[in-house]
């Protein structure tokens, strides 16, 4: 199978939800996830995170679940990315995949791992993906 990259852009509201009583004392943030992304992939997705800022500056750490809803170059359909990524010290670390077997429609059999770029507030996407 060949890869192929989907470019553009996207925008993300975060707000913030009320951790569980097991999770209240262990220092996290949740927030709900809602994006509209533009380009190659014209899509929203709504997803939910688990977040942790270390006391290091530029120390942190979060995990994610989102589902995409939309159009992948002409294709209807939606996917769930699964985020696991890190800061050290301001470096980042992103493990963004998608979940095996969760495309729907003409996104049936899709796979892939997403990076995200955040320049000057603007956030970005590169997707490099196959499709059986």
């Amino acid at each position: 199978m060949t890869s192929t990259q989907a470019n553009g852009a996207f925008e993300v509201k975060l707000n913030p939800e009320p951790l569980s009583g097991v999770a209240e004392g262990a220092g996290l943030g949740r927030m709900s996830l809602d994006k509209t992304f533009h380009g190659d992939l014209v899509a929203t997705s709504r997803g939910e995170m688990l977040a942790f800022r270390s006391s290091e500056p530029g120390s942190a750490g979060y995990v994610a679940m989102e589902k995409v809803t939309g159009t992948l170059h002409g294709r209807d359909g939606s996917f769930v990315l699964q985020h696991s990524s890190t800061m050290t010290r301001g470096v980042p670390e992103q493990s963004i995949s998608v979940v095996p077997d969760s495309g729907t429609g003409e996104l049936v059999g899709l796979s892939g791992r997403m990076v995200i770029t955040i320049a000057e507030g603007q956030h970005s996407y590169a997707f490099d993906y196959t499709l059986a």
